[in-house]
């Protein structure tokens, strides 16, 4: 009689480390959508406030056309455009902080905690910009991209920045947390700087040139662009130049994330 003996193989590190982003995402979402009541609802009304406060500005002062689509267009597709990266960058800010006893499991690296909040971020606002576009059927305005693969090619640069600006300040604001609040402060204007709610056109041409150095702006109108074939955003748009800084950003938080592991553990 011969016995049988089976060895389970070990896993390799990569099915480790699936495994736990799988984890990580099952708990973050069940974290979003119930950490208070009706959350799923506030993710929605948002971006909704914003939309529906600056679409009664502009049309108080009889503004209905901007760059050459309605107003509501543009604004939902500058505002879920700028909030792919705001909110994934602000939520992978955070990450750190919010899963610090997760770290006592060896399987639970720090950047694992902040890689699955981007693309949690990213699903969510995703989810989100199409229920808007959805929405808009209801009050006679169809909002269909004419260029798919642009408009997803800016979100996905968007995000990619999100993700790059959220891997440099979860290290930075661990390790310096007076940061944060001056992080805070900075949003504001780079909402506005970033031609969410201000048409670049209506901007003096020789001032232009300095806001198109806010790589978030070529991100934003990109996407405007790739909604319809009838929008003219302003010359030097270039959404090649949002790759190349959203690239930069994410390998600097992953030299970051290398660099200060240890320290972002026992801090």
């Amino acid at each position: 009689m011969t016995e049988d003996y089976s060895y389970e193989h070990p896993r390799s590190a990569w099915a480790i480390t699936l495994s736990v982003w799988k984890a990580l995402f099952l708990r973050e979402s069940i974290s979003r959508l119930s950490n208070r009541r009706m959350a799923w609802l506030w993710l929605l009304l948002d971006p909704m406030v914003q939309i529906a406060f600056m679409l009664t500005m502009l049309t108080v002062i009889n503004v209905t056309v901007i760059g050459g689509i309605d107003t509501m267009s543009w604004l939902i597709v500058g505002i879920t455009g700028y909030q792919m990266f705001q909110k994934t960058g602000s939520q992978a800010k955070n990450a750190i902080a919010s899963n610090q006893s997760l770290f006592a499991y060896r399987q639970v690296k720090v950047i694992d905690t902040v890689i699955v909040r981007t693309i949690l971020e990213g699903f969510i606002e995703i989810i989100i910009t199409v229920i808007l576009c959805a929405g808009t059927l209801f009050v006679s305005t169809e909002i269909i991209p004419d260029d798919p693969l642009m408009v997803f090619a800016a979100f996905f640069a968007l995000w990619l920045m999100g993700v790059g600006f959220g891997l440099i300040m979860s290290v930075v604001t661990q390790l310096l947390p007076e940061i944060a609040k001056i992080i805070d402060y900075v949003m504001m204007p780079l909402y506005i700087l970033s031609g969410v709610i201000m048409p670049l056109s209506s901007v003096d041409p020789s001032y232009r040139h300095w806001l198109l150095l806010n790589p978030l702006i070529h991100g934003v109108e990109s996407c405007r662009v790739g909604m319809s074939d009838y929008y003219h955003t302003i010359p030097g748009v270039d959404l090649v130049y949002l790759y190349k800084f959203s690239l930069c950003a994410v390998f600097l938080g992953l030299a970051l994330h290398r660099r200060f592991a240890l320290k972002l553990i026992t801090k």
